[in-house]
């Protein structure tokens, strides 16, 4: 295939991740373009699947981004451009507009991007969230305080997981927070804390229809762990309990709502521990992070950055898209800061271990089980060991490093 006739996909991320996603648009045939940062340019891409790599001191500067693709697209024709990184995706949104290239512009990435953008959205469609409000005018804030009991969370619109988030016991604290952010607060929202457990459900999603969805349940909320500290679990739940149907009803329900029509996402629910009501809390037109997606390939086959590659050149050629086949086993998460720069888990010798984290000052594992018992007796006994052995707390981060 000559250069002429290739497909070129230029993939946009400001921190190391994607592999899958590189490796299989080199698979089919594709031309890889790698736009990255200066700092992380000694990672362990796959060199073998990326035919060059552009290197920039900051993708977080639209503009330089914007002149920088520009330039380069006067040798080259690019016909997609794809975010691996959260933090790309409003970038990649703007050069795709920029450009007039293929995917979602501006306006549509905003409702997998803008907690409150995605809130307005899924409560106008009916389905339930918690109780939130803008912080634009004073006037509609204090009316909501009055009418929606604390505790609040202060969360920003544009940042991933549990990043910046602030709980909110009373007004005052409130405003105080606010004469710190000063002109900075028109980016976060407020809305009621709901007391209850977290799920997360990942998604494919061909032609606006889920192909596959994967449900998950944390074992301690993610904003406990980014802010108490503590090990981070995540655990598959059987597809038939009432739980994962009542959340992957709800969960087309959003996507639908939302209107993505082809693509990933990872969407997370609580459930409150008063009443059992799921409530919506946010979605990502992207495969979710934490070694989430390594616990869905070891426990049901499926590598979502392989299907998003698949899913982006099978829509740019004109080609049908199917889903490869799915296993059904049950698989366990464990991820935490580490004491020590390399940990040594030799010491983990059960047979359900299928993973084991290779990075500096983490530690983690994968279990996988034909039955969930056992996945969850791993998991509890793990969490303590982890603690004794491993465990280190850092303090939480209000913005990403590197």
């Amino acid at each position: 295939m000559s250069t002429e006739q290739q497909t070129t996909i230029l993939c946009i991320s400001s921190y190391f991740k994607g592999e899958a996603f590189l490796r299989q648009c080199k698979r089919e045939g594709c031309r890889v373009l790698l736009l990255t940062e200066e700092k992380i340019a000694g990672e362990n891409w796959p060199r073998e699947s990326i035919d060059e790599v552009f290197l920039m001191p900051d993708l977080s500067r639209t503009q330089d981004v914007i002149n920088a693709v520009s330039y380069l697209c006067r040798s080259q024709i690019i016909d997609r451009i794809i975010a691996l990184d959260e933090y790309d995706v409003e970038n990649v949104a703007t050069l795709r507009e920029h450009l007039r290239l293929p995917g979602m512009g501006q306006t549509p990435t905003r409702f997998f991007r803008d907690k409150l953008a995605m809130r307005m959205k899924t409560s106008e469609g009916g389905i339930p969230v918690p109780p939130f409000t803008s912080v634009f005018n004073y006037d509609r804030l204090r009316e909501y305080m009055e009418r929606v009991s604390a505790p609040w969370m202060l969360k920003p619109r544009t940042e991933a997981g549990a990043m910046g988030i602030k709980k909110i016991n009373n007004s005052e604290e409130l405003w105080r927070w606010f004469d710190q952010l000063g002109d900075q607060q028109s980016g976060f929202l407020l809305e009621q804390y709901i007391p209850g457990e977290v799920f997360h459900v990942d998604s494919i999603i061909w032609d606006g229809q889920i192909l596959f969805a994967s449900v998950q349940q944390y074992g301690k909320p993610p904003m406990d762990v980014a802010h108490g500290g503590g090990i981070f679990t995540t655990r598959t739940l059987a597809a038939d309990s009432a739980e994962a149907t009542a959340l992957k009803t709800l969960n087309a329900q959003v996507v639908g709502t939302l209107g993505l029509q082809r693509g990933v996402t990872h969407a997370e629910y609580i459930q409150s521990r008063a009443d059992g009501q799921f409530f919506f809390l946010e979605i990502a037109a992207r495969v979710g992070g934490a070694h989430i997606s390594d616990l869905i390939e070891a426990s049901t086959g499926i590598n979502l950055w392989a299907e998003w590659a698949r899913i982006e050149i099978a829509t740019l050629q004109g080609q049908p898209y199917q889903l490869p086949p799915i296993s059904h086993k049950h698989g366990g998460l464990l991820v935490s800061l580490a004491k020590q720069e390399h940990p040594d888990t030799s010491a983990y010798t059960d047979p359900e271990i299928v993973w084991r984290l290779d990075k500096k000052n983490h530690v983690g594992l994968i279990v996988v089980s034909d039955q969930p018992s056992r996945v969850g007796e791993l998991l509890n006994s793990y969490v303590d060991r982890f603690s004794n052995d491993f465990m280190a707390v850092a303090p939480p981060k209000d913005k990403p490093t590197h």
